[in-house]
């Protein structure tokens, strides 16, 4: 019964993703890149000026969180077990060709980012915790003029926001690997995430900012030591993304084979997931920014789908130079990395395990508390402790299913999410504001209100 449950909604969410998601990704993004001359690029210099003023300069504001803040909680929740594990099962079901459908979500989906943060923080409300409640529920409201669609997207981001999937990742790695009780992993795991969850966007941005440059430093340097060493058969790799991406590839070892189609869907997909483009959670949390100027922190949404896409590549390309991927035995996501990077570090089987649990721990949170933020938006008056009952129920049984079932909810899910938005934000899109420069000139002169 379960599993035809599944097969179903695996069925759903190959024609979300196949139909309507990759054609309103592809050709909304052609479309703001395009008619914004690749804003994304020309726009690049400006946006690093922007991150060091922020670095640079405190904010005496009272209301709400200084901007890095809510982008490093942005970043924190796009960084993590999807980066790392999520991403490479583009790779185990459409082959080499994904990686450069990837590449195209980022280059096109940064638009789509900024138009997303743009809007969230141009309609937010101010709320009676000090700070901002904004994203696609309140600009959504504007674009379709009907308050069922707000309370539907709300509805899709609570439960987008239970990462059952890098919770299930997760406990099956620290398990495994050091030989754990199942509910021993399971209990402070939980704690640990409801605690930070309940402290909102600056108790993550706060985690977030000590854990991620830290993360991030690691694993590039584990990824470009393994790409270093595989060097010369990088041209070949390359040479076979590029040919993959459009005629599909055959049957090699352990790979299945696949065609362009799944590709397409499953780099677009695992992307957009990785990446959040179009599904809302990074929208609510920057529109936390205590700047009065949207454009700013939209900006700076482009350097975190740069950094997130960045790692995607890493991970991608250790298991396509180590060679695991077309391995003759079927391995998780998780395991896929382990054995990949177990040919040339030793320890992995210790490092993986803690490594996952550092990366997903600051996504879980992230999500968590998007949740809360939308459940308080359904239910203002019991919303939060409603919810946290809630997460902590599905997390413990999707904790007992398989990686894969997790992921599909959180993929089908992002599916209706992404559709739901991407209408909005092309209905506002005459709203939304490229603005290139203005900084360049006397970057001094900018203030964070």
């Amino acid at each position: 019964m379960l599993e035809a449950i599944f097969y179903n909604l695996s069925l759903a969410d190959n024609f979300f993703w196949s139909y309507i998601a990759f054609v309103l990704i592809i050709s909304l993004g052609v479309y703001f890149t395009i008619q914004n001359r690749f804003f994304q690029i020309r726009a690049f210099p400006s946006i690093i000026r922007i991150f060091f003023h922020f670095l640079a300069h405190t904010n005496a504001q009272k209301r709400g969180v200084h901007p890095l803040k809510a982008f490093f909680a942005s970043v924190g929740g796009m960084i993590g077990i999807g980066n790392v594990v999520g991403i490479v099962t583009a790779i185990q079901i459409g082959g080499p060709g994904a990686l450069f459908w990837v590449w195209m979500a980022a280059l096109i989906g940064t638009v789509i980012k900024y138009s997303e943060i743009f809007l969230g923080i141009k309609y937010r409300v101010e709320n009676e915790r000090g700070s901002y409640s904004g994203g696609p529920m309140y600009f959504l409201a504007s674009a379709f003029k009907s308050p069922l669609i707000p309370l539907f997207c709300a509805f899709l981001l609570c439960i987008y926001g239970i990462e059952i999937y890098q919770f299930k990742v997760i406990t099956d790695s620290l398990s495994s690997n050091f030989g754990l009780n199942h509910y021993f992993v399971l209990a402070p795991l939980l704690f640990l995430i409801v605690y930070a969850s309940l402290g909102g966007v600056p108790r993550i941005g706060k985690i977030c900012s000590i854990i991620m440059p830290f993360f991030m430093i690691l694993y590039f340097s584990m990824s470009l030591w393994v790409i270093i060493q595989e060097i010369h058969l990088l041209p070949e790799i390359l040479n076979t993304v590029c040919t993959s991406a459009f005629t599909g590839h055959a049957a090699v070892g352990g790979f299945a084979g696949s065609t362009a189609l799944l590709a397409i869907q499953h780099g677009i997909s695992r992307a957009a997931y990785s990446a959040d483009l179009g599904i809302g959670y990074d929208s609510i949390i920057q529109s936390e920014s205590n700047t009065s100027h949207p454009e700013k922190q939209a900006k700076l949404s482009i350097l975190g789908v740069c950094i997130d896409n960045l790692i995607c590549t890493l991970s991608i390309f250790v298991v396509l130079l180590s060679g695991v991927w077309k391995s003759d035995v079927a391995l998780e996501g998780s395991h896929l990395v382990q054995t990949a990077l177990s040919q040339y570090f030793p320890y992995m089987h210790i490092f993986i395990p803690l490594f996952l649990l550092v990366a997903g721990f600051t996504t879980m949170i992230a999500y968590f508390c998007v949740g809360i933020t939308c459940a308080r938006f359904l239910f203002p008056r019991f919303g939060k402790e409603m919810y946290v009952g809630y997460g902590v129920i599905i997390l413990l049984i999707f904790s007992f299913l398989d990686q894969s079932h997790a992921l599909l909810i959180m993929s089908l899910c992002g599916a209706l999410l992404l559709i739901l938005n991407l209408l909005g934000i092309y209905v506002l899109r005459k709203e939304v504001v490229f603005q290139e420069e203005n900084y360049s000139q006397n970057i001094t002169s900018l203030e964070l209100s």
